[in-house]
């Protein structure tokens, strides 16, 4: 698998690095070069890699090796997002991640003001250099999607050419589904948080010519329609399980992942093309018609029932650390060891009696961050495996095989969208239901509230604090920190009131306002920019924020 791992990545850095094509006439038989993944057996392997391996896993650029805290993508790219979304916070200076999340400036109940004396929108900016090994937050997402979107390309260039056995072209229907999802999600996750991006669609050919994050984002949409259409043509289901089930790692084939059926996997795509709509358009300035499609996409999208796409650690050969894996590890235990730290603005937003918070939390002597990070103090931990509360959701188990990552779509995303759509188009009392069965899907032991608020503010509200606690760690909370104006500096209209900040010497304050001021969406990372300057016609790479 290593020398697999290692061509995929030779592919990618050869695009990147300008090397010659000649340079890849490697005759290995065990490695899946274009010739020898035409077998069944090696195509498998090549489009196992692409995702679990060349997407998803560990540190591979020696430019950046021991520069980073974690292993994986998950624990570092989530990470950033949930740093700046306040759901997290950091002390350590690795990859400055105490930087990226610190706020403007921060009003204490008593009137005093503390101000960020290095902006954390100007921190990311200077780190924004190839010279700045494991500093530049732009770097890590952006290359570890191109990465994934690459290797996929070349799936999607050898499947014509394989002879398979039973149902040709249900396999091939099943791997490109395969090969399209994912380059969808590459550029989903490319256009959501990015300025700017490329579309590359063949894995040999460079491309300058940059695209705004909408057009990315349409890039994004064709290919989830293409991974549909390969599904609508599946005939042999028997031969399409097999395949799936050669593609996604055992041990990640246990609680809600699997093999996913044809009808799963699209429930699925409709739900991240709804992600598509409702992450990338400011709630003020979404229509009727944006609600509406959103409504469209997530009645047929992510039910309770279907299996997803997860990820899970395993004791030997796994894309993901049980420990140093993904953000919840990294966040679990004490605040005074942890890598990351839990906010007190998500602690905030749990209901009283919520058995998820008494669940996955527990009370600690207030830990006061002393290093600059004035919102960084919390009287909260994460709990490793949970309270064991029956039939209550655990957020993050650092035992090997324990915990779920949600790569993609859930059924809380979905029903939460459809809930918001609803409540936006004034179908209150639908809208809660779905939350209400978000609560009830978590064991949440909340009150029902649909039928009994029935103030479109009042049931936004509860629909907001529920995409807080109910998707944490679902990679959607800078997203919607993003859409709600959050980020925003205050005299834009942007911010927060009425939070909970720990001060540094221990005050509790529960009506602080928070100016975060950061980046809604990133600038294209210099590692890209100096190897592959833009060409006429691209679009702007840097945000002009």
């Amino acid at each position: 698998m290593k020398v697999k791992i290692i061509y995929i990545l030779c592919v990618l850095v050869v695009i990147q690095e300008g090397c010659r094509k000649e340079e890849l006439n490697v005759q290995n038989p065990n490695s899946p070069t274009p010739e020898n993944a035409k077998t069944e057996a090696g195509i498998l392997s090549l489009a196992l890699g692409a995702v679990y391996q060349t997407g998803f896993n560990g540190i591979t650029d020696t430019k950046y090796s021991g520069s980073f805290l974690g292993s994986s993508f998950w624990f570092l790219a989530p990470a950033y997002h949930d740093l700046m979304a306040d759901v997290i916070s950091a002390e350590a200076a690795n990859n400055i991640t105490n930087q990226v999340s610190v706020p403007d400036y921060v009003v204490f109940d008593d009137g005093s003001k503390v101000t960020n004396s290095a902006p954390a929108k100007q921190v990311v900016r200077l780190n924004n250099s190839r010279t700045k090994a494991g500093n530049n937050m732009f770097y890590f997402e952006w290359t570890w999607m191109y990465y994934l979107n690459n290797a996929c390309n070349l799936v999607l260039e050898t499947v014509e050419s394989v002879p398979f056995t039973g149902d040709a072209a249900t396999k091939k229907n099943a791997l490109k589904a395969w090969a399209y999802f994912w380059k969808g999600y590459a550029y989903s996750r490319i256009g959501s948080i990015y300025y700017a991006g490329l579309i590359k669609n063949e894995s040999a050919v460079n491309s300058g010519l940059y695209r705004p994050s909408a057009e990315i984002i349409a890039e994004s949409d064709a290919n989830y329609n293409k991974a549909m259409e390969a599904l609508n043509g599946i005939s042999t289901l028997s031969d399409y399980t097999a395949v799936l089930k050669v593609l996604i790692p055992t041990q990640c084939q246990t609680g809600k992942g699997g093999a996913l059926t044809p009808a799963m996997w699209i429930h699925t795509i409709n739900t991240m093309k709804a992600r598509n709509i409702l992450a990338n358009k400011r709630v003020k300035d979404m229509t009727a018609a944006d609600w509406n499609n959103i409504l469209t996409l997530v009645n047929n999208g992510v039910t309770s029932s279907d299996l997803v796409f997860t990820g899970r650690s395993a004791s030997a050969g796994s894309f993901l650390s049980a420990t140093t894996g993904s953000v919840a590890a990294m966040t679990t235990g004490d605040p005074t060891s942890t890598t990351y730290k839990i906010s007190e603005r998500l602690i905030q937003e749990y209901k009283t009696g919520d058995q998820r918070l008494a669940n996955n939390f527990s009370k600690v002597t207030a830990y006061l961050n002393q290093k600059g990070g004035f919102t960084f103090s919390t009287r909260y931990r994460l709990l490793d495996g949970g309270n064991a509360l029956s039939g209550v959701q655990i957020v993050s188990s650092r035992t090997v095989g324990a915990y779920e990552l949600y790569l993609a779509a859930t059924y809380e995303e979905n029903e939460l969208m459809k809930a918001e759509a609803n409540i936006k188009l004034n179908n209150i009392a639908a809208g809660l239901a779905s939350v209400d069965a978000v609560r009830t899907y978590q064991g949440s032991g909340i009150t029902a509230v649909s039928g009994v608020i029935t103030d479109q503010a009042q049931a936004y509200e509860e629909l907001r604090r529920e995409r807080r606690t109910a998707l944490l760690f679902r990679n959607v909370s800078l997203y919607d920190y993003r859409r709600w104006g959050y980020l925003d500096d205050i005299s834009a209209g942007g911010g927060r009131t009425n939070t909970v900040v720990v001060s540094s010497t221990g005050v509790v304050n529960t009506k602080a306002t928070i100016n975060y001021n950061f980046l809604d969406y990133w600038d294209v990372p210099d590692d890209e920019l100096s190897l592959n300057p833009p060409v006429t016609g691209s679009a702007p790479v840097q945000n002009p924020k």
